[in-house]
């Protein structure tokens, strides 16, 4: 159950409980720029998704808002699936998935 104090990630839109594995997210890569700029609170493993998927130009180039993120296509089974999880929901991400 969350509450006020509870938050949310931006991601896939599920509390995030104190239990939960949590990571913070560069909205644009510390490489291509973004060291000292914005970040999230994301699940872990929402935040192991992203960089499975993509990669960091993309994530700097169109991909630097959790609306771009969310949006876009190639997480969308991702969210979907991830959505009928509970919040503390934990799993190993499958790697190679970079394009």
């Amino acid at each position: 159950m969350s509450d006020a104090t509870t938050p949310f990630c931006p991601l896939c839109l599920r509390p995030i409980p104190p239990s939960a594995p949590q990571s913070l997210h560069h909205l644009i890569p510390k490489l291509k720029g973004g060291k000292g700029g914005p970040v999230v609170l994301l699940h872990h493993i929402c935040h192991k998704e992203i960089h499975a998927r993509f990669s960091e130009a993309d994530l700097a180039r169109r991909l630097n808002t959790p609306a771009a993120l969310r949006a876009a296509p190639e997480l969308q089974v991702y969210l979907n699936w991830i959505a009928k999880r509970p919040p503390e929901f934990a799993s190993r991400v499958k790697g190679g998935g970079r394009r």
